[in-house]
């Protein structure tokens, strides 16, 4: 089967080899595994670091430019390259026999516009953002969410979303993504929520993620008397100003920032928390939380995007507002039934180890095969 790739993510080539952003490369590994010839059709520079993998199976690559309207000369030369992106996409996927579209963006804005000349072909869409038909969202990301979930226009097509959404058109797949295998499940003692209370953010440090205000449930927790510590684990552009905030409010006993650290190290830190915190302002699926729940981590989390399926409304977390008292009294509440901790520690665990990557790869290949 030869499976085309059309994608935002820059696949580029170092030592001789195709790698790209290392948990996009992790998935599609999966995807690589059921398929005999992958082609990708995506941009190949990005001038920011980017923790790379290589692809197990190395793909052919098609090169378009990166297609940017956020000022008016970007807008202007991208609307000169948008020709030539036609005609490689259209090629791709005359080549193809499975086409896969990685939505939202504005490669896979063109991909969902094209795809609709070739209704006889298999594909798959896997739409990694938010997919609530009520989140206010920019114009191109509707316009996808529109053309995917409509069957007149996207025929032989799986749309894979985070989350189920009523009222959706039957081409539409509640889809996950997983971190951990089979024979990484394992039963974790009932964690002691008498004792110092251990939190834990990972995740990247920029304003869409919040970590500021996961600094201040802490700061605002310890204040009221509570035993708490705040390890974060992630890097991004407000590292230093939280950690000047953490220094300026005599914080460094109780919270520390780690930056980037190793899937070993935050899985063993993991292991020994009581609670994650993620407030962010958008999600897809969002894999911190969900890790964290595989190893019965209590996730308080904003109800944004598939949040609430996952947490169950609340049965298997805490839903939060983006509001340091709302968020105190919400946790608050929480602490004050050990029992009722106990109940959503076990009820992560056991929701978050089903969907393991072992499940994944046998719904890929169903996908696949299909």
């Amino acid at each position: 089967m030869k499976f085309l790739v059309i994608t935002n993510a820059p696949t580029l080539k170092k030592d001789s080899v195709y790698q790209a952003y290392s948990p996009y490369v992790r998935e599609m590994d999966i995807w690589f595994n059921s398929v005999d010839t992958v082609k990708i059709v995506s941009p190949t520079k990005y001038n920011r670091p980017l923790l790379t993998s290589a692809f197990k199976k190395q793909p052919l690559v098609v090169s378009i430019p990166t297609l940017n309207f956020t000022t008016s000369l970007e807008a202007l030369k991208s609307f000169f390259f948008l020709p030539i992106i036609f005609i490689k996409l259209l090629n791709g996927m005359l080549w193809a026999d499975h086409i896969h579209l990685r939505c939202p963006g504005n490669i896979g804005l063109l991909g969902c516009m094209l795809q609709v000349f070739f209704p006889k072909k298999i594909k798959t869409a896997k739409y990694a953002g938010n997919w609530d038909p009520k989140a206010n969202q920019p114009l191109s990301y509707r316009i996808q969410k529109r053309i995917l979930s409509n069957t007149f226009w996207t025929k032989n097509m799986t749309v894979l979303v985070y989350g189920a959404w009523s009222n959706q058109t039957k081409n539409i797949k509640p889809f996950f993504t997983a971190s951990y295998t089979d024979d990484e499940r394992c039963k974790i003692e009932t964690k002691d929520y008498s004792k110092t209370l251990r939190f834990v953010f990972v995740g990247s440090l920029v304003s869409g993620k919040r970590p500021l205000l996961a600094i201040q449930i802490i700061e605002a927790l310890q204040h009221k008397g509570y035993s708490v510590t705040l390890d974060l684990y992630g890097d991004g552009v407000l590292k230093s100003e939280l950690q000047d905030y953490v220094d300026a409010n005599k914080l460094q006993n109780i919270i520390v920032l780690h930056g980037n650290q190793s899937s070993p190290i935050v899985k063993q830190q993991l292991k020994a928390a009581h609670f994650t915190l993620l407030a962010s302002q958008s999600e897809g699926w969002p894999k911190a939380i969900a890790e964290a729940m595989f190893f019965g981590v209590i996730p308080i989390a904003t109800a944004i995007s598939c949040v609430p399926n996952m947490l169950d409304n609340g049965n298997r977390g805490i839903l939060i507002t983006p509001n340091v008292n709302e968020a105190v009294v919400a946790i608050e509440a929480a602490l004050s039934n050990t029992k009722t901790l106990e109940q959503m520690s076990e009820s992560a665990l056991a929701w978050s180890q089903y969907y393991t990557l072992d499940l994944f790869e046998d719904e890929i290949k169903t996908l696949i095969q299909n």
